[in-house]
C-alpha cells in the first residue's frame, strides 16, 4: 500500500516521521503512553515506566486540556529533543476549557457554521490559540501526531452531538484553517474513532493521515482493526487509547499490527502490572524510545 500524507505542503519533519512510521508498520508496534498531571507531576507515568521496565515509550501523549498550551509545547519540545515522538489530543469545550466542557457543552451547529456569527468567532478564537501553540512546535521543527475531536462517533463529546455530517464539516473546517491559514504543515492528522468504528463518520482521504480506534476491554481490538480496514483502506491504523493490554504477542498472532498502542494515564497504566509492562517494553515486537533510529 502506498500511503501518503494528505497535506501536499507537509514539512520535511512531518514527512520524515511519516516515512519512519510506515517503515515499521506491520512489523513492529510503537509503544506510547498518555501523560497526566493528576499526581502532581506530568512525569508520573513516564517515570513509572522507566522504573519498572528500564525503557521509555517511543510516543508521548499530551493534551491541550484546560488550555494548557504553553506547558504542553514545552514538554513536547523536550520529548522531541530526546528523540521521541509527540502526539497531542484536546479535551476542550466549544469555546475552550477542559474535560467537563468537552462533555457538557451543547452546540448550536447552525451558529457554529455561520460565518461571522458570535458563536463561530468564539470557537475559532479557541482553535487559534491551539494553532499558535502548534505553530511554536512547527517553528521548532517538531512534528505532531495531531488527534483532535477524538472518539467522535461515541456520542459523549460535544463535537459528536450533531451527528456525522456536522462532525465531518467541523473536522474539515479545522483541517483547512490549520493548514491554509496557519500553515501547520508539521501536523500528521490522526482520525480517532471510538471502539465501535461506526459507518458514515469518515472525513475522507484528503483530510487525515492515520485512522485509529480505542477500547478498554483488554483485547487487541480486532473489531476496530477490521472496521478501519473496511472504512479507510488507504490509511495506516493506530490503537490510540487502551487500558489493560493483552500479551503483546497476540497483536502479531491475530494480525492486528497497529502502528502504535497508547496506554491511557493513571490507573490504566498501573493496572497492567509490572511484569506485563516489562514484557511489552522489552519485546522484540515493540519499539521504545531507545529503538528509534531517525532524526525527526
Amino acid at each position: 500500500m502506498n500511503f501518503t500524507l494528505s497535506n501536499p505542503n507537509a514539512d520535511p519533519c512531518a514527512k520524515r516521521l511519516y516515512k519512519y512510521l510506515l517503515s515499521v508498520y506491520g512489523r513492529k508496534i510503537l509503544t506510547a503512553q498518555q501523560e497526566s498531571g493528576w499526581r502532581g507531576t506530568f512525569e508520573g507515568e513516564i517515570d513509572y515506566i522507566k522504573e519498572k521496565t528500564g525503557r521509555l515509550p517511543a510516543i508521548r501523549g499530551l493534551d491541550f486540556i484546560d488550555d494548557h498550551f504553553d506547558s504542553v509545547t514545552a514538554r513536547a519540545k523536550k520529548w522531541h529533543s530526546l528523540g521521541g515522538i509527540v502526539t497531542i489530543c484536546w479535551h476542550t469545550g466549544i469555546f475552550g476549557g477542559g474535560y467537563k466542557q468537552s462533555q457538557e457543552d451543547v452546540p448550536d451547529f447552525d451558529k457554529l457554521f455561520e460565518d461571522g456569527s458570535e458563536e463561530q468567532t468564539a470557537m475559532l478564537a479557541s482553535w487559534d490559540r491551539a494553532a499558535s501553540a502548534l505553530a511554536e512546535l512547527r517553528d521548532a521543527g517538531v512534528p505532531v501526531l495531531w488527534r483532535p475531536f477524538h472518539e467522535f462517533d461515541g456520542g459523549w463529546f460535544w463535537w459528536s452531538k450533531g451527528g456525522a455530517d456536522c462532525f465531518i464539516r467541523l473536522w474539515r473546517m479545522m483541517y483547512e484553517r490549520f493548514t491554509q491559514k496557519f500553515n501547520l504543515n508539521n501536523l500528521i492528522w490522526v482520525l480517532g474513532y471510538a471502539g465501535d468504528v461506526k459507518d458514515g463518520w469518515y472525513v475522507g482521504d484528503d483530510y487525515c493521515d492515520i485512522v485509529g480506534s480505542d477500547t478498554y476491554d483488554g483485547t487487541v481490538n480486532r473489531h476496530g482493526y477490521d472496521r478501519l480496514t473496511l472504512i479507510a483502506p488507504n490509511k495506516p491504523k493506530c490503537f490510540h487509547e487502551c487500558g489493560i493490554l493483552p500479551q503483546i504477542g497476540e497483536f502479531k498472532q491475530s494480525g492486528c499490527m497497529w502502528m502504535w498502542f497508547m496506554i491511557w494515564h493513571t490507573r490504566w497504566l498501573y493496572d497492567n502490572g509490572e511484569e506485563s509492562l516489562k514484557a511489552y517494553y522489552n519485546s522484540e515486537n515493540a519499539i521504545t524510545l531507545e529503538d528509534i533510529g531517525i532524526n525527526h
